[in-house]
């Protein structure tokens, strides 16, 4: 079988937790999928209905998080560390089924989920992956905040820089090639918050579920968490991954490079939206070995979740 052909998991992975934001308890199973099914969510709580495809055009709310919904109004909220997980695994197609409204938080990063899809294993078929091949730049400014997306050779490059008044985190940078680097860092990286926007979070009805076991807190410029951070950009490597799920609304794996500069979910999928409004921006490419772009054969050797 060909490295670049469409992934799926082995077996069924069931897992619960509960969401950061409802408070609520929930159940996932991530279940195989067929080639060219992609990524679907089912609410099993429901009887009909009840599936949403993680798009970007389907994002009814990304404020402090991701929020998908469907034509009927179901929505399940807080998807992008599974997705930035399946992201960097390679995972072309699963269904997760959920019985609530929002994907467990777990301990704030994507460090489960990337444990049990690479316990239960990765299945490769014979279909080919297709790819969205960045054509022109295209950048989104929102005052201080800022994001672009442009062509690359053979990669997603995502270079992020995040800066905070805060003296515990500071600023921080980090500069990563999603198909080639190790990405465990990423992945690791967990949620987090300042001590002082806790109450600002229960007056709009989130962080119900929140707590020093699945969020980094930052108060008076130190870290309230016992054990200190995972790594020394562990914020930043955090934004990326939430980027890394955001991303992965698009469908397909991309091909080209990122920089956002204070980003957020909702940033990135303003960005999206820009990019997938007009056709010039981009291509998509279905990778069969007599159509493989130079850039994609001379490196293929490189490559780790595209391949």
């Amino acid at each position: 079988m060909s490295i670049l052909t469409q992934k799926t998991i082995s077996k069924k992975i069931s897992l619960e937790g509960i969401g950061i934001h409802t408070g609520l308890k929930a159940k996932l199973n991530i279940l195989p999928s067929q080639p060219n099914t992609g990524i679907i969510f089912k609410r099993v709580d429901l009887n009909k209905n009840n599936i949403i495809v993680p798009a970007y055009n389907n994002v009814v709310d990304a404020t402090l998080c991701t929020t998908i919904s469907n034509d009927y109004g179901v929505k399940v909220s807080t998807i992008e560390h599974l997705m930035g997980a399946f992201y960097g695994l390679g995972i072309d197609n699963a269904i997760v089924e959920i019985n609530s409204q929002e994907v467990p938080i777990m301990d704030g990063s994507a460090k489960h989920f990337v444990k049990l899809i690479l316990e239960a294993g990765i299945q490769t078929s014979e279909a080919p992956i297709k790819i969205v091949k960045v054509e022109k730049q295209v950048e989104i400014r929102e005052g201080e905040k800022k994001i672009s997306l442009d062509k690359s050779n053979v990669s997603l490059d995502i270079d992020f820089e995040i800066k905070y008044e805060n003296q515990f985190i500071k600023s921080q940078r980090n500069k990563i090639s999603v198909f080639e680097d190790n990405l465990n860092n990423i992945y690791n990286s967990r949620t987090f918050c300042l001590f002082e926007d806790i109450e600002k979070l229960k007056k709009m009805g989130l962080g119900k579920g929140g707590s020093l076991e699945n969020a980094l807190v930052i108060k008076n410029n130190s870290l309230m968490n016992e054990g200190g951070l995972r790594n020394e950009k562990e914020f930043v490597n955090h934004k990326i991954l939430d980027c890394m799920g955001d991303l992965y609304l698009v469908g397909y794996r991309i091909i080209g490079s990122l920089k956002c500069q204070n980003g957020g979910h909702s940033l990135t999928n303003k960005l999206l939206r820009k990019v997938f409004s007009d056709s010039r921006n981009y291509s998509l490419l279905e990778i069969k070995g007599k159509n493989l772009p130079y850039s994609l054969v001379n490196n293929r050797h490189n490559l780790k979740s595209i391949a």
